[in-house]
């Protein structure tokens, strides 16, 4: 039977969401995420080593972001997407091989490595398929349904990895981490690209340089690349100080776990409601971002569990906010800079959610964390009145 162009395209969109679904479950299902700290304390190493365990980690993701999407749009995308998982599964097998401080520090250098190569590449290449195939409309459901998958497999690895360390301590966690990278390295193997290099640069200097270019050219992309870690970076470091508030809030240690999965059930819950938000526009994000804002005051300053609903909603509200941004972002690039341009857009988020760890760590030292919480729902009501008036504006032109 000869398949329509319509079911033809409809199918290869299936393949591409399939494999975009499975490839975003599997990099986050790593069950050494929530006892790789448990590891490095059981090797001895003081909070001090450990602290600068994390910022080489930082620093590594900081240097390469930018040069590895250029380096995406001047080769091939899913190369980098399947290098990717293997330099994180290198990483994880010298930390339980030879556990110690310089394997730990490597093996972060690896993962920050690997972590680059994917940014901006896989974006990029998911757009330009879709585009392709005159789908592109769908990228922002599509997308906000692969962090979904994402964040629902950062649950199961919270679940599993007790018992799995439990039965076969920091080496059975190790190596089932190591084997969901391999498999996402497999996964990556199945994107379709129809995208040749030659398309793109020379080489990955002449593609930053474009991509550059660009953005200096085009004030929608510029305010689309500031867009993006306006929305994400914030709530993305609140994320690492959530135990910390759910515990001020009174509950037993033994319950934490509990309403962080509240929390976390509501950014999935707004990854899967980002589709539907692309209808509403600039003054309809600026509606997500200062209710979200509003909530996760409101939330944070109440003090007590019922609270952390109003914070689960405002996780939610920027999660499908963060999934809108990078959707704006991908409609105003052209092809040949995209994975530069949303590279340079991950920097963003990257330097500024260590602003917002030193400012947290400032305000939350000298009060609590339910003010910090409160203190940083500000910054999404100032981006909310920008959009608002950007909007304005925008009317207000003939």
């Amino acid at each position: 039977m000869t398949l329509t162009p319509t079911r033809a395209s409809d199918v290869r969109v299936r393949r591409l969401t399939t494999t975009l679904y499975g490839y975003s479950f599997l990099e986050e299902f790593v069950l050494l995420y929530p006892v790789y700290a448990l590891l490095f304390s059981d090797t001895g190493l003081s909070v001090w080593q450990i602290s600068s365990l994390f910022a080489l980690w930082s620093v590594t993701g900081v240097l390469l972001e930018v040069p590895s999407g250029a380096w995406a749009d001047a080769v091939s995308r899913r190369l980098l997407l399947w290098l990717g998982p293997l330099l994180t599964a290198a990483g994880f097998a010298l930390w339980v091989l030879l556990p110690s401080y310089g394997a730990f520090a490597v093996g972060f250098v690896l993962w920050g490595a690997g972590g680059a190569l994917g940014s901006g590449a896989l974006e990029a290449l998911v757009y330009d398929e879709l585009e392709r195939l005159d789908a592109a409309d769908r990228y922002a459901r599509i997308m906000g349904r692969a962090r979904a998958a994402g964040l629902v497999a950062v649950m199961a690895a919270m679940g599993l990895a007790g018992p799995v360390l439990a039965w076969g301590g920091h080496t059975a966690v190790g190596a089932a981490s190591v084997l969901v990278c391999l498999l996402a390295a497999a996964t990556a193997l199945r994107f379709p690209e129809h995208r040749s290099p030659a398309e793109g640069h020379e080489s990955w200097t002449a593609a930053l340089r474009a991509g550059l270019a660009e953005a200096r050219a085009d004030r929608s992309v510029r305010g689309a690349l500031l867009l993006v870690p306006a929305v994400s970076a914030v709530w993305g470091a609140l994320d690492e100080y959530t135990p910390l508030l759910v515990r001020g809030t009174g509950v037993a240690d033994g319950t934490v776990p509990y309403l962080l999965l509240l929390i976390w059930a509501g950014a999935t819950a707004g990854s899967l409601l980002a589709g539907e938000g692309e209808r509403l526009g600039t003054g309809g994000l600026a509606a997500v971002l200062a209710g979200a804002g509003l909530a996760l005051a409101v939330g944070a300053g109440d003090g007590t569990p019922w609270g952390l609903v109003l914070v689960a909603l405002a996780f939610g509200g920027f999660q499908a906010a963060t999934v809108l941004a990078d959707a704006r972002l991908q409609r105003r690039i052209e092809d040949t800079g995209r994975a530069t341009l949303t590279s340079v857009a991950g920097l963003g988020t990257e330097l500024a959610t260590i602003a917002v760890f030193g400012g947290y760590a400032l305000i939350a030292s000298g009060t609590s964390h339910a003010t910090a919480f409160t203190v940083f729902a500000v910054p999404y009501l100032a981006t909310a009145a920008v959009l608002l008036v950007r909007a304005g504006g925008a009317k207000a032109r003939p």
